[in-house]
């Protein structure tokens, strides 16, 4: 493998990346907040509220075993969605970057993705 240099401070400056930059952050952030707000509900609603953990949903089952189980459950799904924005949007942003810092030749792919071919000197 030969050894590339990149420059790092225009790749930093690149439309492209600052715009896959852009899209992870903005898509990150509102999903931390969500999952935030839902994470801290459970105390705050155990703590003003407890008479909602006595509710009998299924036999001994309350209202409170099913709160804890659907933090699991919605976790879960936020990591399968994230997956499929990454897969659909993220990967084709860093295939285009990846495609101009090569000076127009296609990336090398595995697996259908892009993949970047970096290699260091260790000194």
């Amino acid at each position: 493998m030969e050894t590339q240099g990149y420059n790092w401070s225009e790749i930093a400056r690149n439309p492209r990346y600052l715009e896959l930059k852009r899209r992870k952050r903005v898509f990150l952030f509102g999903w931390w907040i969500a999952a935030s707000i839902f994470y801290f509900m459970l105390p705050i609603v155990a703590g003003y509220f407890p008479e909602l953990f006595k509710i009998k949903i299924i036999g001994t089952i309350n209202f409170g075993y099913l709160f804890i189980l659907s933090q699991f459950v919605v976790a879960f799904f936020v990591a399968i969605y994230y997956t499929k924005v990454a897969n659909r949007d993220f990967d084709r942003l860093t295939e285009e970057l990846i495609n101009e810092i090569h000076g127009g030749k296609a990336a090398h792919k595995v697996s259908g993705r892009p993949t970047v071919e970096l290699a260091v000197e260790i000194q």
